[in-house]
């Protein structure tokens, strides 16, 4: 069965309009859920609205959005009055502006969607779009209403289709100076840096998501399946946490003689470390910062 799509509409660049359908990239069908239930009956539960002054349950079609001022009063809005607020973005994303995805910093990236024609008559005008795009290596600028809200996003060629993924709004994002502002600059030993690279050589591989596993969802299964067989719960391991390293030099010379690495353990010869200097009679033994 097709994914549903998350969005109809077009994609227009200048004259040139296509149909179009976003559909979600990530899907959580597979993932463990849970119900919530009554405890003594066992039967399902369901959330409903309560009055918060009265404590009365809300009949069916009694509810509706409110937007609150100042003044702790509400104004009242109606489904059928947010969805009559229709701007160009709700149905059209005009391609406005292109630029090299790698420019746009990751912590702008939100939400990725996969875009294909909406029917058969948008393929060719699809397919010069996407292929004109691909030609230039750019990646185009648009906006989307998606979800009651509007969104900047940027559009890329993806194989036969094309990815789009929206982007927050810069005041959105806290700006990296605001958390990494207060760290220290450090002189790091260029020795020890070798030692790093030397054990990022060792692990080099190539990216293959099928290889990621989900210990937390294996567990989770583990626990279910010993619950359904009648069961105790099996007893919860708690990982060994790690410590501070005292020495780290020691630490980077036992993890690059220890880790067994993935790629060739020639890499370590290719780049032979510096012999490291005797220190003075006076120094102090080297320690971590």
């Amino acid at each position: 069965m097709a994914p549903r799509p998350a969005w109809k509409g077009y994609l227009k660049l200048s004259l040139v309009t296509c149909a179009v359908e976003l559909t979600n990239v990530v899907t959580h069908t597979e993932r463990v859920s849970f119900r919530i239930l009554n405890r003594k009956t066992g039967n399902t539960v369901k959330r409903i609205y309560v009055d918060a002054q009265t404590g009365k349950p809300l009949a069916d079609g009694d509810e509706i959005k409110g937007y609150e001022l100042d003044d702790g009063d509400f104004v009242h809005i109606d489904e059928d009055e947010i969805e009559a607020v229709q701007i160009e973005s709700s149905h059209t994303m005009n391609l406005d502006g292109f630029v090299d995805k790698a420019s746009i910093q990751q912590i702008y990236l939100d939400t990725p969607y996969y875009v294909a024609p909406a029917d058969k008559v948008s393929e060719e005008a699809f397919a010069v779009i996407r292929d004109a795009m691909a030609g230039k290596k750019m990646a185009g600028l648009a906006r989307i209403v998606l979800y009651s809200r509007e969104r900047p996003v940027v559009i890329e060629p993806l194989g036969k289709g094309m990815v789009l993924t929206t982007l927050r709004y810069d005041n959105t994002v806290r700006q990296p100076d605001s958390v990494f502002g207060e760290i220290k600059a450090v002189k790091t030993d260029q020795e020890m840096t070798d030692l790093a690279e030397l054990i990022i050589d060792k692990k080099k591989a190539k990216f293959d998501p099928s290889k990621f596993d989900d210990k937390y969802e294996d567990a989770l299964l583990e626990l279910i399946r010993a619950k359904k067989a009648g069961k105790k719960a099996p007893k919860a391991q708690a990982a060994p946490k790690p410590s501070n390293v005292v020495n780290l030099f020691d630490a980077l010379k036992k993890s690059l003689s220890s880790d067994s690495g993935s790629t060739k353990a020639s890499s370590a010869k290719a780049k032979p470390v510096a012999k490291r200097a005797k220190p003075k009679a006076a120094a102090p033994k080297r320690k971590s910062a």
